[in-house]
């Protein structure tokens, strides 16, 4: 059981902190990949533990807005195939993650990032493109990216292999992750309060000071979505997130 006590908090936290609500802004909005680089500014400024659950009610306040904009291109049918998998997912990393040391909570977040670099290589130099049916995909995804949002907040990584897998376009990817991620983060708020109590009043109080962070990042999002092409979305997806595996490695 973590005792959150937030201490004494200096410019250089707040400064990242705030860099941290600014990426959430600009990932909900749609640039997604750089998810990753919040997770490390928060650590950096919070602890790595401490700040998954701190981080939480920002990533849920972000996919509200993520929702209203895109709503109408949400796919639903790719939401019920991966959704029980990830609720799967978070109840193993809820008992994975509850005692782990800090050090060993380190370790496991680099492994994951580890994993996932390789698994964006591979689907880049992968010859056949056709999108996978079989039911073992949305559940081996679907549970990785459960066990890796409920651990880290690290299932960015594992959502985009599986949304680019589908071949969905840019808004309908967007949209999509949008509503899957706003339910995966609402299930994780009690854990986080009553499990492993990552979530109280000081860090909601927290929240609400970073939430300009949020606004601008999103605004400014949207702005540069709307001049990037499909082409080159899906090539700055793969990018961007095997960018963000290697830069919390050096944490």
């Amino acid at each position: 059981m973590i005792s959150l006590m937030i201490p004494e908090i200096n410019v250089t936290a707040w400064v990242l902190g705030f860099l941290a609500a600014f990426v959430i802004g600009l990932s909900k909005a749609g640039i997604k990949g750089i998810a990753v680089i919040n997770v490390t500014f928060m650590a950096l400024a919070f602890g790595a533990k401490e700040s998954t659950g701190m981080v939480v009610p920002l990533l849920v306040l972000a996919d509200i807005f993520a929702v209203i904009y895109y709503n109408r291109h949400t796919q639903w049918s790719y939401v019920f195939k991966v959704l029980p998998w990830m609720v799967l997912g978070i109840v193993i990393g809820v008992f994975l993650g509850k005692d782990l040391p800090e050090r060993l909570f380190k370790i496991g977040m680099a492994i994951i990032i580890i994993i996932t670099v390789i698994m964006m290589y591979w689907w880049d130099r992968k010859k056949n493109k056709s999108v996978p049916t079989h039911w073992a995909f949305a559940s081996s995804i679907g549970t990785l990216a459960g066990i890796t949002t409920m651990v880290g907040n690290l299932a960015g990584a594992f959502s985009n292999i599986y949304f680019l897998a589908m071949r969905l376009p840019k808004n309908h990817f967007i949209g999509t992750a949008a509503w899957l991620f706003l339910i995966i983060n609402i299930i994780k708020l009690p854990f986080h309060i009553f499990v492993w109590h990552t979530i109280s009043g000081d860090t909601l109080l927290l929240n609400l000071k970073l939430m300009p962070g949020i606004f601008i990042g999103f605004f400014v999002g949207i702005k540069i979505i709307k001049l990037i092409k499909e082409e080159f979305f899906r090539k700055m997806i793969l990018v961007l997130t095997a960018l963000g595996a290697l830069l919390i490695l050096l944490k």
